[in-house]
């Protein structure tokens, strides 16, 4: 039988320990860097399928916090309580109806990702597109010192978009977790403290 090539040390601890997916390693890796997510907060998982993303903050928040995930498909084995999975595009979401319905917010995580070409200048577009739309979500949604974290593809677009964030946010950073493959030009810009537009 052929290797399954994404069958790594973290697919695996994955497997074990019962998360949905591997990439919660990533947050919980900025986590514990950046303090994210406590317990009491209200955040949204942009992307969030297949869950590990909303499982990991369902654990955190608590019982007083709640987690709502968006995506075309929806996530496995998550409790109804204190979750709620909203099934769309975020390309085509009615941001003002998104605010009536989940606002405000404590921490919008975008784990946004686009079908990939493999023409690196396509993909980077598209990941910027995502990556855009996601900051407009957040920029909709956050309170007034909230955070912010959005997955982009490396390109010659990343410092513009960058400089954009770095604008609405006290602070932000470019973090690469450990867990992210080796082969990846995937990075995370960590935004914290929303400064709210007056």
């Amino acid at each position: 039988m052929k290797p399954n090539r994404w069958d790594d040390a973290y697919a695996r601890r994955a497997r074990e320990e019962k998360w949905l997916a591997r990439s919660v390693y990533k947050l919980e890796e900025m986590d514990k860097r950046f303090k994210l997510i406590r317990r009491g907060h209200r955040v949204l998982d942009l992307g969030c399928y297949p869950g590990s993303w909303c499982q990991y903050a369902l654990k955190k928040v608590g019982q007083g916090g709640e987690v709502v995930g968006i995506d075309l498909k929806p996530p496995d084995r998550l409790p109804a309580r204190r979750f709620r999975f909203i099934q769309a595009d975020v390309m085509d979401l009615d941001i003002e109806w998104l605010v009536g319905e989940i606002s405000p917010r404590d921490m919008v995580l975008s784990d946004l990702a686009p079908s990939t070409t493999g023409i690196r200048a396509a993909d980077e577009s598209r990941s910027l597109a995502l990556a855009q739309r996601a900051v407009e979500i957040a920029g909709a949604l956050l309170k007034q010192g909230g955070d912010f974290v959005c997955k982009i593809f490396e390109g010659e677009d990343l410092n513009r978009f960058k400089a954009e964030i770095s604008s609405r946010f006290q602070q932000m950073r470019l973090y690469r977790p450990k867990a992210t493959r080796k082969r990846s030009r995937e990075v995370y810009l960590v935004a914290q403290r929303w400064l709210a537009q007056g």
